[in-house]
C-alpha cells in the first residue's frame, strides 16, 4: 500500500516525463491524489486528455519530448509561471525506450537514439530544471531498471542505457551533496505496463533489419524473446510507485531501490564470480549459432 506522503506533497510540484502510460502514469495519479501540483509529460494530446480525465484539476499535462530543448525549455516556463518562488519538490525522469538485438547486427543510428532518449534526454531535463530544483530544495528521482546493474544477452543497447543513467546519478548524487539534494534510482525488473507491446514491435522491427546471416545464427532465440514478450509477465506498476514516492518525500531516501523479485535475484547473480555468472545467464536461453 501506498504510504501517505501528502504532508510532504501537497501543493508542491512534480515533474514527471513519461506519464502517458505505466510507471509514468501511475506515478502522476499518485502524486495527485496526494495533492501535488504534477506537471506530467506527455507527447500527444490524445494521451493528455487521457490523464485527465483520470485526475484532479492539479494535474497539469505538459507535451513533452526529452529529446526536444525547445519542449524542455517550454516546460520550465511553465512549471515557473505557475509556481512563482515555491519551485519544484520533485523530478521523476521516466521516459524511455529499449533497443535490443544481437550487438554485431544492431543499427548504430538505434543506439545512438537509445543513448539520446535514455541519458541525454535525463540529463538535459536535469540541467534545465536546476534551479528550480534548488529554489524548492527538491529531489530527483531517475527510473532506471535491474538492467542497470544487470547486463543480459540482446537487451545491449537497453542495458548500456541504464548503466549510463546510474554513472550519471550516481556522479550527481555526490556533486550534489553540499545542498541537500537527493538523487535517487529505481531499479525494477519487468513491469506490467505497455512496454511489453512495444517491445514487440521493436523486436520485429529489429529482426526486419538483420542481414539473412543474422537471422539464421539468431533465429532461436529471437523465437524465445518472442515468447518471453508474448508473456508479459513482471510486477504491478504499484510497487515501482511505491517506492518512487519514499524517494521523494521519506526523510532518508535510498540511493537505490531494487522493485521485485526478478530485480533482487538478477543483483545477487551479478555478485557471482563472472564465470559462474555468465554460465547462469547463459543456462536461461536456447543453443543458438
Amino acid at each position: 500500500m501506498t504510504t501517505n506522503y501528502s504532508d510532504k506533497l501537497a501543493g508542491r510540484a512534480v515533474v514527471i516525463t513519461g506519464a502517458s502510460t505505466g510507471i509514468g502514469k501511475g506515478c502522476a495519479l499518485a502524486l495527485d491524489e496526494l495533492g501535488a501540483r504534477v506537471f506530467a509529460g506527455v507527447r500527444k494530446e490524445a494521451d493528455a486528455a487521457a490523464l485527465q480525465a483520470e485526475a484532479s484539476e492539479r494535474l497539469t499535462p505538459v507535451m513533452l519530448d526529452v529529446t526536444n530543448g525547445d519542449q524542455i525549455q517550454a516546460a520550465v516556463r511553465l512549471v515557473q509561471g505557475s509556481m512563482g518562488d515555491a519551485g519544484v519538490a520533485g523530478l521523476i525522469n521516466n521516459a524511455g525506450i529499449g533497443v535490443g538485438g544481437p550487438l554485431e547486427f544492431v543499427d548504430l543510428d538505434d543506439l545512438r537514439w537509445q543513448m539520446e532518449v535514455n541519458v541525454i534526454g535525463p540529463l538535459a531535463m536535469i540541467r534545465a530544471f536546476m534551479p528550480l530544483i534548488r529554489q524548492g530544495k527538491g529531489r530527483i528521482v531517475n527510473i532506471s531498471s535491474i538492467a542497470g546493474r544487470s547486463a543480459t544477452p540482446f537487451m545491449g543497447p537497453y542495458s548500456a542505457s541504464k548503466h549510463a543513467l546510474e554513472g550519471l546519478s550516481d556522479a550527481l548524487r555526490v556533486e550534489l551533496r553540499p545542498w541537500g539534494i537527493h538523487v535517487s534510482l529505481i531499479e525494477p525488473g519487468a513491469v506490467q505496463t505497455p512496454i511489453w507491446d512495444k517491445a514487440m514491435v521493436t523486436l520485429e522491427e529489429t529482426v526486419g533489419k538483420l542481414p539473412p546471416e543474422g537471422l539464421e545464427m539468431y533465429s532461436p532465440v529471437i523465437d524465445f524473446m518472442r515468447k518471453v514478450i508474448s508473456a508479459g509477465d513482471g510486477i504491478p506498476v504499484s510497487q515501482v510507485v511505491d517506492k518512487t514516492l519514499h524517494a521523494l518525500a521519506a526523510d532518508k531516501p535510498k540511493a537505490r531501490y531494487l522493485v521485485g523479485r526478478e530485480a533482487h535475484i538478477r543483483a545477487m547473480v551479478e555478485r557471482l564470480p563472472d564465470s559462474l555468472r555468465d554460465r547462469v545467464i547463459a543456462s536461461q536461453l536456447p543453443e543458438y549459432g
